[in-house]
């Protein structure tokens, strides 16, 4: 286990068709089918919600060797500690290695809003269990939507519902908590409802509790339309997250694309046979990135033209993408994908207190420390492994790169 999740690296583009055994996965979703690619031994579960379907909103996470609810955190997981010491948020151990990396963020400002889909039965239970385990202080996560009535609930939903309300919290616990759900949409009318009304009403909120961060861990293929909907990530004082998606470079998502929002990308963390922590690349063939055939070139990264040319390219930062324990309805389980990345990322930007207006703003303060090699090498790590077109400074595998410290966030 150990030593696959200190080399993953898992080709997304090879899936294979399954339809996983009935039992009490850690999901509570009848049977469906599912896809799984094999790497070392090792299984890779992609929920069908992850599974991109033109016109759906579609999850960016997988399980990892198992969908079955364990009695502990799998053995290997990085923890809210551990990722915490390798980006400098907190003092660690050295070598940051995950058992004795235990100390967590503390930090937090305003508000945090997450939009998923589905109501999420166990949200606080869950959100409480997570938070005793790891030593992190508790709060109540408020549960929303739009509309006078509750969505109902969605089994791989309410994975991707623990993953972000958890790893969010964990990076802010200061800040105030909500999960906005909607209905999920299964026809081609769902690029715009009932999705962006979720997203707005997220945004009214954070921007009603003190301003903050709001974090989108879907995603769909985009469209030309879709230069129409960036207005919906407008709200002031409220920047704006969203996961660059698991297919790989060139495949591009909405609404990561949008110039109103910070894309994040994934990479993850190799360690070394002591577990200590030795070097983060870039996750080859899954952690995102594009040039947007719709979206032109946003003024923030004018510096980058040579590269982007007249469009907009992304991801704009990048977090750990693999892999971690998340508990949910009184199990562990183990995942990865940019759905982690972008909650885990808005989680340390709204611990970072610079309560940034927009995400314009946010965008155009991480840029222009790009554009200072002094600060740019003190307050993020710049990617330059795992894929030949990673390169130093900005490039399409992780943007600017990972967070090091609060600082330029």
């Amino acid at each position: 286990m150990t030593t696959f999740r200190r080399n993953i690296q898992i080709e997304m583009l090879t899936m294979v068709a399954i339809v996983l055994f009935a039992g009490a996965a850690l999901y509570p979703a009848s049977a469906q089918t599912r896809y799984e690619s094999v790497y070392n031994g090792h299984r890779i579960i992609f929920p069908a919600s992850s599974i991109p379907v033109p016109g759906r909103p579609h999850t960016n996470y997988f399980f990892v060797d198992s969908d079955q609810p364990a009695p502990q955190p799998p053995p290997g997981d990085e923890t809210p500690g551990s990722v915490a010491c390798v980006y400098k948020l907190v003092a660690g151990p050295s070598g940051c290695p995950i058992a004795t990396s235990t100390t967590v963020p503390t930090g937090g400002i305003g508000a945090i809003a997450i939009v998923d889909a589905g109501y999420y039965p166990n949200a606080q239970s869950d959100l409480d269990a997570f938070d005793s385990y790891f030593g992190i202080p508790g709060t109540t996560v408020t549960q929303v939507w739009p509309g006078p009535i509750r969505p109902p609930s969605y089994g791989d939903w309410e994975v991707e519902e623990a993953l972000d309300i958890e790893w969010a919290h964990a990076m802010a616990p200061q800040a105030k908590l909500f999960l906005v759900v909607s209905a999920l949409c299964t026809s081609p009318q769902c690029a715009t409802d009932p999705t962006w009304a979720a997203v707005q009403l997220a945004g009214t909120l954070v921007a009603q509790n003190g301003g903050g961060v709001v974090s989108m861990s879907f995603g769909d293929a985009e469209i030309p339309q879709e230069t129409g909907f960036d207005q919906y990530f407008t709200s002031p004082g409220v920047v704006y997250f969203a996961a660059s998606g698991d297919s790989g470079l060139g495949v591009s998502i909405y609404p990561g694309a949008s110039p109103n929002v910070v894309a994040v990308g994934g990479t993850y963390f190799n360690r070394d046979g002591n577990g200590n922590f030795t070097y983060e690349q870039y996750y080859t063939g899954g952690g995102g990135g594009d040039l947007s055939p719709y979206e032109p070139r946003p003024i923030y990264q004018n510096g980058i033209a040579s590269i982007v040319g007249n469009h907009r390219g992304y991801p704009d930062v990048a977090s750990n993408f693999c892999c971690t324990a998340i508990y949910l309805n009184g199990g562990w389980g183990s995942v990865g994908g940019t759905s982690w990345s972008s909650p885990t990322f808005a989680g340390i930007v709204n611990a970072a207190g610079s309560r940034q207006q927009s995400s314009m703003a946010q965008l155009t303060k991480m840029y222009n420390v790009l554009a200072n090699p002094i600060l740019y090498h003190t307050d993020f790590n710049d990617i330059t492994l795992g894929d030949s077109r990673c390169k130093i400074g900005w490039d399409l595998c992780t943007g600017i790169g990972s967070p090091r410290t609060y600082a330029g966030k």
